[in-house]
């Protein structure tokens, strides 16, 4: 973080593009999950029913059947999407502060120059630092990948909408509680578990930001008891 001393690091110019290559990637791949089985074995329900979600979802589909059906709104493959690019965007968190502590990004915190990159990096009367250019372009491939992604998908990917050239239906609600048992390993029922982990903890921390006035990658940080920028 700023201001805090750092240990020299050996670096060449092939680890600098390794670690920019998979800061630029890393959001994109969501895209390219296998594709989940049209009828998805059921997986054990929680006792403790989420009687206001699944309100909400049978009243969407009845409101607006043309949208629930492809899967937009409050249904489970929304959920399942959301809960895919949260833990991605975790795994880009943590790339970023690695990159920054082992100096992968050079000058991470020096402005950019003005005169040379003009209003495009301009924020205000300042310029944005390097480490933030680097992020920022990294986060548009990785849009422009996914936008790819749901365009025209390869046929092993798991659509971002319902496919219903194949007669895909969406998976039942999940409640508001998963039971965990007998859910281990790569499992439809693990995944949610995770996905909604990742999207409480991404709200968590940017809260918690805001709260503090630190930035993300130093709530990060003390969260991990200083691992992530450690000198």
């Amino acid at each position: 973080s700023r201001g805090r001393p750092r240990r020299p690091h050996r670096t060449t110019p092939m680890s600098k593009l390794v670690a920019l290559s998979a800061l630029a990637l890393c959001h994109g791949v969501a895209g390219f999950g296998a594709r989940a089985p049209l009828r998805a074995a059921a997986a054990p329900r929680s006792a403790v029913r989420a009687s206001v979600f699944e309100a909400a979802t049978t009243s969407f589909e009845a409101d607006f059947p043309e949208f629930s059906k492809r899967g937009f709104g409050p249904t489970t493959k929304a959920e399942r999407w959301n809960g895919r690019h949260a833990m991605f965007g975790w795994a880009a968190i943590i790339a970023t502060g690695y990159a920054q502590s082992h100096n992968l990004i050079p000058n991470f915190d020096t402005p950019l120059d003005l005169s040379v990159w003009g209003p495009l990096a301009a924020t205000g009367d300042s310029a944005i630092t390097t480490g933030r250019a680097v992020i920022l372009i990294a986060h548009v491939h990785a849009l422009m990948v996914s936008l790819a992604s749901a365009l025209a998908p390869f046929g092993f990917q798991d659509t971002l909408t319902l496919n219903m050239k194949d007669g895909e239906k969406d998976e039942p609600a999940y409640g508001l509680i998963i039971n965990p048992v007998g859910q281990g390993g790569l499992t439809p029922a693990a995944e949610m578990i995770n996905g909604r982990l990742a999207m409480l903890g991404l709200v968590v921390t940017v809260a918690t930001s805001l709260a503090t006035g630190s930035s993300v990658l130093e709530v990060v940080d003390q969260g991990l008891g200083g691992m992530l920028l450690k000198a």
